[in-house]
């Protein structure tokens, strides 16, 4: 985050120094991150764990559980065949999935129906 103070007016300098102030202070009443990694891996030896069993090799912090449905975007699909054909451009074609390109929708638009530009 970078921030130009000197554009700020006194006000907004003030409610800045009194969010770092308030910052700072939650900031130092944490433990330090091997005092609490350290008795995490105590806790889970004492219950019959380790780390690695619960959270992967490597692991920081639990991986975030994977969400059903959509894959993400730019995610490999397989290849399908195109399903209709540009009668003006040979080279476009579509596939029928997805958003329906621009050629298409003119002519449907014009009156066409979407059968005609099937590929036999």
């Amino acid at each position: 985050m970078s921030m130009n103070i000197d554009t700020l007016s006194p006000q907004e300098l003030a409610a800045l120094i009194k969010r770092a102030n308030t910052r700072r202070k939650v900031l130092a009443k944490r433990k330090p991150a091997n005092q609490t990694k350290a008795a995490v891996a105590k806790l889970l030896k004492s219950a019959g764990w380790s780390f690695e069993e619960l959270f992967g090799k490597g692991a920081a912090a639990p991986a975030p559980a994977k969400k059903a449905g959509k894959p993400k975007k730019g995610g490999s699909r397989a290849a399908v065949a195109p399903k209709y054909r540009n009668p003006g451009n040979h080279a476009e074609t579509w596939s029928g999935r997805g958003r329906q390109p621009r050629w298409l929708a003119a002519l449907t638009a014009a009156g066409h129906k979407m059968d005609e530009y099937l590929i036999k």
